[in-house]
């Protein structure tokens, strides 16, 4: 196996997006007149639930039994909430997590895919990778996201898109995720290796299963603090500590 492509997941692993996600909602159920605010312990619940519909429809479900009038209004109530992302987005007070912009630009230089596997929409990805990276930086990847597939992550469905259109097979990949959901969406799609990186809403959840668990990517001026798995030798990550991921990539052991 050799590296051919990195695949990111978006919220909390490319950037801690999912604090935007939520004033997003609060400010659509303004808008749209809904008696609803979800503080921050409420959302770090919600989040068990990848998607932004299916995770609405879960808190009617669950916490607003008595108005499951609103389940109609689901189409509604997301496409304001991803008007409200925008603008906040639009602000530019959204960076990429740490190590992110170094690793995408030494993929590209050394002629690695790059591609993203995510239950945002595609003008969500779009949106911050323009405003973090460049306004031509949305066509250096594959954007596999979430209405392009019938079931979310853990479902391995996103990332066998992403894998079709790298035209990749799956064991030459690494995936980028901060969940339990998206790592066994990536193993279950039978990629080579999962790196994860514990996000501030998900900085309690069991990431044992990736290959390697790091606080971030780092950067040679600030090294990531290994939290489980793998570590990489240059004390962040960087395409040869990937490649040493990948099983028939690691260097024989003497006697």
């Amino acid at each position: 196996m050799s590296l051919e492509a990195l695949i990111f997941d978006v919220d909390g692993t490319l950037a801690e997006t999912e604090e935007l996600h939520r004033r997003a909602f609060n400010r659509t159920f303004v808008r749209l007149g809904l008696d609803f605010e979800w503080d921050r312990p409420l959302y770090t619940a919600l989040l068990q639930t990848t998607g932004g519909k299916e995770r609405f429809i879960r808190y009617i479900e669950d916490y607003q039994p008595d108005r499951r009038d609103l389940l109609e209004r689901v189409g509604e109530v997301h496409a304001e909430k991803s008007r409200a992302y925008l603008e906040l987005l639009r602000d530019g007070a959204l960076g990429l997590r740490p190590g992110v912009a170094r690793l995408i630009t030494q993929a590209r230089a050394e002629g690695v895919k790059l591609a993203v596997a995510t239950t945002t929409t595609p003008e969500n990805v779009a949106a911050l990778l323009a405003s973090t990276l460049g306004p031509e930086s949305p066509g250096w990847f594959a954007i596999a996201a979430g209405d392009m597939v019938a079931r979310k992550k853990p479902d391995p469905a996103v990332y066998a898109v992403a894998l079709e259109m790298l035209v990749v097979e799956p064991q030459n990949a690494i995936a980028f995720e901060d969940s339990v959901n998206g790592i066994n969406a990536a193993r279950a799609a039978g990629l080579g290796a999962v790196v994860a990186t514990p996000s501030l809403y998900l900085k309690d959840e069991d990431l044992s299963a990736a290959t390697a668990v790091v606080s971030d990517l780092g950067e040679p001026r600030g090294p990531a603090a290994a939290i489980g798995g793998e570590l990489f030798a240059a004390g962040y990550v960087d395409l040869d500590g990937l490649r040493a991921l990948l099983p028939t990539d690691r260097p024989a052991q003497a006697d």
